[in-house]
């Protein structure tokens, strides 16, 4: 047989006029024109539209029985649209293919949603996500993915790097979310572990001398979900032997830049600024910052020190407090309803309330102002706050106050917010590195310092002799790549040195015996000459997400889960057999009075 389409659907174009094709693809749209049937036939290339007249009986008989995402192959000759019926927003708008035969491959039931809908439930979307990539938004996305997924590795093939698989089944390890398990039949009572990252072996593989590394990676982490996270995901992984972190950024920085170039034809800034962990924190009260958003967050605890208000006076009194200030302009035209919706917002992320004051005049002092609080403040408290929140009329001062973590997680979610709905995002891309991370941070729950980013992240040099002495001052060598407000990719300089990867387990209360049983493979082959080296892993799905302008993960995979980690076109995960367990040597505690089902 020879083949079944000489042309994809939306290629044909004013130079095949006249020429023989044949083109298969889903009927997109039927219309019947007084005799003469139209059908837009749709491939992964687009449309093109078939014209069938009574002239070609048999054809004709074929297309009257057609309906919505019929599957047909149609041969016929490429021709003019006459005048006036072009149609500009279509690729192959100048033509149009006369058929002279149609076959049908494949019938279709009604589908439980058109192709070309626009508003269509997720879930919907999902349990059927075959008809869903059909629609031209997600062929486009997942189009973008593979283009994007070229690029990088052209990229890295051009750098010397070596694409290096690395192990799926591998064992657990505590790296800061649950393992997915994986029961061992021929190892009773054992399992391995779903990778949560690559990241052990890609040291070792720096340790074994390959140099450069990379790798289009799944990971594994199961762990409660959202929009740009997923229990299986797709990470960009690479590692580089001697370098310092100005190596591997400048390496990261010049392959993203390069990628914006050849996918979306823009041109980031060059180089990316740099801001450390700390001052993210105080200006925007969060470690990746949208800059697209000119809205700042400002200190203002040392005003509050004293006063009658106890709400701002507790927190400014108080180490692990904060009283910041958000100025809005233009903000005094906002209801009170509206204010009150934005209460409730930041209530979410544990705030107890959001002060605010409406400035009317600046040069009136109080009397050029509207807050129930501001009876609570003296004058020179006013007109200080006034001056270091750059307060105009008509603008609107937001404050939050409470502990340090939950002020700077509900202003940084409200500065968002504000910008989306005042438009105030400008356009464009902000890329920016984040550096110069804690090393540690403190667990309340389990009263113990743990490792801000991983165990195997290097300190300073400068701080590796403050480890034992003062955890809370060290600062580690990661680094952040943030754009748009998104962390598309993380990594760090690693420890390479024995004597200080102990250090670090016991600042983290992990003593030798732990240490071997859980990281024994990577402890031994530091003692055996480990390069200097460090890395960057970033986010495919998220990197994409953003390229695409898509709003989850969701949508630019192509078998995603929901965010209860199930598949519902697959009904994943589903009950194993009773045969299978005893495979495996696994009982099912089921609740009591449920029967199990099987033999």
């Amino acid at each position: 047989m020879s083949s079944l389409r000489t042309h994809y659907c939306g290629e044909l174009s004013a130079a095949h006029l006249d020429t023989e094709v044949s083109v298969c693809g889903w009927v997109h749209h039927r219309r019947d024109h007084g005799g003469v049937i139209f059908i837009d036939l749709r491939d992964r290339s687009g449309l093109v539209q078939v014209v069938v007249d009574p002239d070609a009986p048999e054809a004709f008989a074929q297309a009257e029985r057609v309906r919505s995402e019929y599957v047909l192959r149609v041969e016929g000759r490429v021709r003019r649209r006459p005048a006036g019926t072009e149609n500009p927003d279509l690729a192959t708008g100048e033509i149009e293919v006369f058929a002279g035969a149609l076959e049908v491959l494949n019938t279709a039931e009604t589908p439980p949603f058109q192709v070309d809908e626009e508003e269509i439930g997720e879930e919907l979307r999902l349990r059927y996500r075959y008809i869903d990539l059909r629609r031209p938004v997600m062929r486009r996305r997942l189009e973008l993915r593979s283009r994007i997924t070229h690029a990088l590795r052209r990229f890295l093939d051009a750098e010397g790097f070596l694409e290096i698989e690395t192990p799926i089944l591998t064992r657990t390890t505590p790296e800061g979310a649950r393992d997915y398990l994986v029961p061992s039949r021929t190892h009773p009572g054992n399992f391995f572990a779903l990778p949560q990252s690559p990241q052990l072996f890609k040291q070792i593989l720096m340790m074994g001398g390959m140099d450069r590394y990379y790798q289009v990676a799944r990971c594994f982490r199961d762990e409660d979900l959202r929009a740009d996270r997923q229990p299986e995901f797709t990470q960009l992984d690479l590692e580089m032997s001697f370098v310092t972190e100005d190596d591997v950024m400048a390496l990261n920085e010049r392959m993203i830049r390069t990628l914006f170039a050849e996918v979306l034809e823009v041109d980031l800034p060059d180089p990316f600024p740099r801001m450390s962990y700390d001052e993210a924190l105080r200006r925007f009260g969060t470690d990746r910052p949208d800059l697209r958003i000119p809205l700042e967050l400002t200190d203002v605890g040392d005003l509050m020190q004293g006063v009658e208000f106890k709400v701002f006076a507790g927190p400014a009194a108080d180490p692990e407090g904060r009283v910041a200030a958000l100025r809005l302009p233009g903000g005094g035209r906002l209801t009170r309803k509206e204010i009150d919706d934005y209460t409730a917002f930041v209530g979410r992320y544990g705030a107890k309330g959001l002060a605010y004051i409406k400035v009317n005049a600046v040069d009136r002092g109080r009397e050029g102002l509207q807050s129930p609080i501001l009876k609570f403040l003296p004058d020179t408290v006013i007109e200080t706050l006034l001056d270091r929140t750059g307060a105009e009329p008509g603008d609107l001062i937001f404050f939050g106050a409470g502990k340090r973590h939950v002020v700077n997680e509900s202003l940084s979610a409200l500065r968002v917010r504000l910008g989306q709905d005042r438009g105030l995002l400008e356009p464009g891309w902000r890329p920016l590195w984040i550096v110069d991370f804690p090393m540690f941070e403190w667990d309340e729950r389990t009263n113990r310092w743990v490792a801000l980013h991983h165990p195997f992240t290097a300190p300073r040099d400068e701080d590796i002799e403050r480890l034992a002495t003062h955890p809370h001052a060290c600062r580690s060598r990661a680094y952040d790549m943030v754009i748009n407000g998104t962390e598309v990719g993380g990594g760090s300089i690693r420890i390479h040195r024995p004597e200080i990867q102990e250090k670090v387990f016991e600042q983290l209360g992990i003593g030798p015996e732990e240490a071997h049983e859980k990281f024994g493979f990577l402890v031994t082959a530091l003692k055996y000459g480990a390069p200097p080296h460090g890395g960057l892993a970033f986010g495919l799905d998220r990197l994409v997400m953003l390229m695409a302008g898509a709003p989850s993960i969701r949508d630019v995979i192509a078998f995603p889960k929901t965010q209860t980690a199930s598949c519902l076109l697959t009904q994943a995960p589903s009950p194993a057999s009773e045969e299978q367990l005893r495979e495996l040597g696994i009982r099912l505690r089921r609740p009591a009075g449920e029967k199990a089902h099987g033999n």
